[in-house]
């Protein structure tokens, strides 16, 4: 967004169409004129740029430039308040041996089932731009693998590294929902959310 510090000096720009009036009406040139055979003699050249016109062009550039410097163009940021509350999200992600299961396809090609939980993870997360959002991952372990963020690009730089059996290969879902609890518990956000993303059942932990 451009504005002006001086923005009342822009009115001398009036000065320009008042020099082309000036050289048009041709007071700027002798107004005695004698008999010549000259304008005759031109009348079968093809018109061209006189150099007056020239220095008439230049002239009024250098009125433009020196009108603009001092009304001090300005450029500056656009601020924009949001009202709105955001929701904790904790996602509570399985990374067990049973998320190896190439049973989906992408485009026609096999995916396992973490591949394409961290697709849909992916989409939701850009979907909540005024949520914070952070991610347990476990197998036979549960640990925090991002903790509430509002920089949801940290998240999904540790979604991508995210990996099947970083955890073990059983499924502690008790121990992982007992971790987002504990994450969630003294916020001061009036909505709490988890997340679970798994394809099996409690067979560690809790």
């Amino acid at each position: 967004m451009i504005r002006f510090e001086n923005p009342w000096l822009l009115v001398f720009f009036i000065i320009i169409p008042l020099i082309i009036l000036y050289e048009w009406k041709g007071l700027g040139r002798s107004r005695v004129k004698f008999p010549t055979l000259d304008n005759i003699k031109m009348l079968n050249k093809p018109a061209s740029l006189s150099p007056r016109h020239i220095l008439l062009v230049l002239r009024c550039l250098a009125i433009s430039f020196l009108v603009m410097t001092l009304a001090r163009p300005q450029s500056g940021t656009k601020s924009k308040e949001v009202l709105t509350e955001g929701i904790d999200i904790m996602l509570c992600l399985d990374t067990s041996g049973s998320m190896q299961a190439s049973d989906f396809k992408w485009e026609n090609e096999r995916q396992n089932r973490l591949q394409v939980v961290k697709r849909v993870v992916n989409h939701f997360v850009k979907g909540r731009e005024y949520d914070r959002i952070g991610m347990v991952v476990f197998g036979e372990e549960a640990f925090t693998q991002c903790p509430l963020t509002l920089d949801h690009g940290v998240l999904i730089s540790f979604l991508n590294q995210v990996e099947i059996g970083m955890t073990g290969n059983s499924t502690a879902i008790g121990s992982a929902l007992g971790i987002c609890v504990k994450r969630l518990k003294d916020r001061e956000s009036k909505s709490k959310i988890v997340i679970l993303l798994t394809d099996g059942r409690n067979n560690a932990g809790m």
